[in-house]
């Protein structure tokens, strides 16, 4: 699988079901008719992926006031997602990937772990960003601008 691009298909990836850190089943096709962007992370409550959570955490409601969804996904167990969106009051899912089905469809799997990378998709759920080698400090705000830019673009052309 080549590392995650944007003319990649992701269909059958929006398709696999995994478990939050509350125990739901989930899809990313879920979540179709919605802005939606996808962290992934290497470890739970390890300092980079920390920074990372808290700073998506901390632009939350902007992202929802854009119609946005945020959802982190590593290969860490439901419970550690669990103990880690508590212990940083995270709002938004944690989907454990402890197979790596999804990292793998994404091209994003290392070893056992998720390279840090993030894809921002439409309402269509069509991939319209994807950052690879994320630094984790200040990485929000950079996907916040770029989904602010898609949804100004989306009004000017009357959707």
């Amino acid at each position: 699988m080549p590392r995650g691009d944007e003319n990649h298909d992701y269909s059958a990836a929006l398709e696999l079901e995994l478990k939050d850190q509350n125990g739901v089943t989930r899809r990313l096709a879920d979540f179709r008719g919605h802005n939606l962007v996808v962290f992934f992370y290497p470890k739970d409550d390890t300092p980079g992926c920390t920074v990372e959570g808290k700073e998506f955490r901390d632009h939350f409601e902007e992202f929802r006031a854009l119609d946005t969804h945020i959802i982190g996904v590593s290969t860490d167990p439901v419970d550690r997602h669990l103990a880690f969106a508590t212990k940083h009051a995270f709002p938004y899912l944690l989907l454990s990937d402890e197979g790596g089905q999804l990292c793998e469809a994404f091209g994003v799997l290392r070893g056992t772990r998720a390279a840090r990378s993030t894809f921002v998709f439409d309402t269509d759920l069509r991939v319209r960003r994807v950052f690879q080698e994320v630094t984790p400090r200040g990485h929000a705000a950079q996907v916040l601008s770029l989904i602010r830019a898609l949804v100004e673009s989306h009004r000017m052309i009357g959707g």
